[in-house]
C-alpha cells in the first residue's frame, strides 16, 4: 500500500446553524474553522445547510401534495 495517498481521516464537527444542531463524527473533510466540543478538545467544524434536525422529511414539516387531485385531473385529461 502506498503511503501519503489517502487524506487524513479524523474527528470533525458538522454543524447546522439554522437548527442550532451539531454532531461529532469522523471525516476526511478539512476546514479552517474550529470549535471547542463538549469534551474540551478543539475540532475542525464544517457548516452544513441541511441536517436531520432541519430537513422537512425528518422534522415532519413537509408539505402534503394533493395526489388525489392530480389523479382526477389525469383521468379527465386522458379518459382513464
Amino acid at each position: 500500500m502506498r503511503k501519503n495517498l489517502h487524506p487524513e481521516y479524523r474527528p470533525v464537527v458538522f454543524r447546522d446553524p439554522s437548527a442550532d444542531y451539531a454532531f461529532l463524527t469522523r471525516s476526511t473533510l478539512t476546514s479552517d474553522k474550529t470549535v471547542v466540543w463538549t469534551d474540551g478538545r478543539t475540532y475542525p467544524v464544517v457548516d452544513v445547510d441541511v441536517s436531520s434536525a432541519s430537513h422537512p422529511f425528518y422534522t415532519g414539516r413537509g408539505r402534503v401534495l394533493d395526489t388525489a387531485g392530480r389523479v382526477e385531473r389525469f383521468k379527465r385529461r386522458y379518459g382513464g
